[in-house]
């Protein structure tokens, strides 16, 4: 027996007591739900909005209530990992992460580097796994990008994003 895609999610609830079911935001509305799903790194909009969807949402809906959660968090990691970097370089241990990072960063962002705020748009809007928004945020901090710069392309990839994912999940959904 194949489950569908909505039957998969809800069969992913916790049993508890006597058979019932207990989701873990059930005390939450869908949009919520999804909101705070696509806030959260790796998963953001790209696993937000085929939730969404499969909970019964309007795909245009789903898309706009993931794009604002995804973008929650994107000013903070602007504004606060140039400064938090530069304060835990002090640390060895964490200066061997960053130092880490920063090379990783170099070789996954050398489109971001030679088009700036376009590769970095271009970065946000592929997705897949570890092109999102959190990630562009880092890559952006991490290159000295303008602030205003680096989020209005995040913004716009963001979009992109959205558009293709909510595509994407719209026909998976239609062809089930």
């Amino acid at each position: 027996m194949t489950l569908g895609c909505k039957d998969y999610i809800l069969d992913l609830n916790l049993k508890i007591d006597g058979g019932r079911m207990l989701t873990l935001f059930n005390f939450l509305s869908r949009e919520i739900q999804v909101f705070l799903i696509a806030t959260l790194p790796v998963i953001e909009l790209r696993g937000a909005i085929p939730y969404g969807i499969a909970m019964g949402m309007n795909p245009i809906h789903a898309a706009l209530v993931c794009l604002a959660g995804s973008m929650v968090p994107v000013p903070f990691l602007l504004f606060f990992l140039r400064p938090f970097f530069s304060k835990m370089r002090s640390y060895r241990l964490v200066r061997k992460f960053e130092n880490w990072l920063i090379h990783r960063t170099d070789k996954r962002a050398k489109n971001i580097k030679k088009y700036s705020a376009l590769g970095l748009m271009f970065f946000v809007a592929v997705p897949l796994p570890s092109t999102g928004v959190w990630t562009g945020a880092i890559a952006a901090a991490l290159l000295n990008m303008r602030i205003k710069h680096a989020f209005f392309a995040i913004l716009v990839g963001n979009i992109i994003a959205a558009f293709i994912v909510t595509f994407l999940s719209h026909v998976a959904v239609i062809n089930l």
